[in-house]
């Protein structure tokens, strides 16, 4: 899985970078994921985000630096774009979570979250593993096609007990629109990237 999830580090379109500062015990970030689940506190954040275009070559040991500033978002560069794929992984430095998009990257926000946590579009309560916690939000970032075929079949709750990564869970997929929660062991910094040839969402925090 390693291999794959480095491979999957290749800086390829944009680099989405959080600056700043969001709490005394963050860090530097970086790549790698896996899964989890329970609850705890969470910490808040400000607003800073910083994008550069990074050029479509091959891997690099420098993939950006780690900001520590929330929330993160990106116009995506489609209006609709199927998951077909998600991986988690831990690396030498950091955690990552990589969302596989069947063409082109949707519009996405991420940001601290706090429990109490429900599922959308239910509004049930559910539990996710960690001490401090993130939200995902897709919009067109989907797993079920306009067809209501599902283009993803694997796992949507990881449990991986990484060095950060303690969860990775989908609280929800309604009308082309998908949530997810991310449990950490601690507040940490990130780094996301969106990368082309194939779609990827790649969300790596920092040990």
């Amino acid at each position: 899985m390693t291999s794959d999830l480095l491979r999957s580090g290749r800086p390829g379109a944009t680099l989405v970078v959080i600056s700043a500062l969001v709490l005394a015990g963050c860090q530097a970030v970086t790549n790698s994921g896996s899964p989890s689940e329970p609850a705890s506190s969470a910490a808040t954040a400000a607003a800073s985000v910083s994008v550069s275009t990074a050029p479509s070559a091959g891997q690099s040991d420098d993939q950006g630096p780690f900001a520590c500033t929330l929330p993160v978002t990106d116009a995506g560069t489609a209006a609709r774009a199927q998951i077909i794929d998600i991986r988690v992984g831990e690396h030498d430095g950091y955690d990552r979570i990589v969302f596989e998009f069947d063409a082109g990257t949707p519009e996405y926000r991420i940001e601290v979250a706090a429990p109490p946590f429900v599922r959308d579009p239910s509004g049930l309560p559910m539990n996710v593993s960690g001490s401090a916690f993130l939200q995902i939000v897709m919009n067109g970032g989907t797993i079920v096609s306009p067809d209501g075929i599902a283009t993803y079949s694997g796992p949507t709750s990881f449990s991986p007990d990484f060095a950060k990564l303690v969860a990775l869970v989908n609280a929800g997929d309604f009308e082309a629109v998908s949530t997810w929660y991310v449990g950490l062991s601690d507040v940490s910094c990130l780094r996301v990237q969106t990368l082309a040839s194939p779609s990827r969402l790649v969300i790596d925090i920092q040990h």
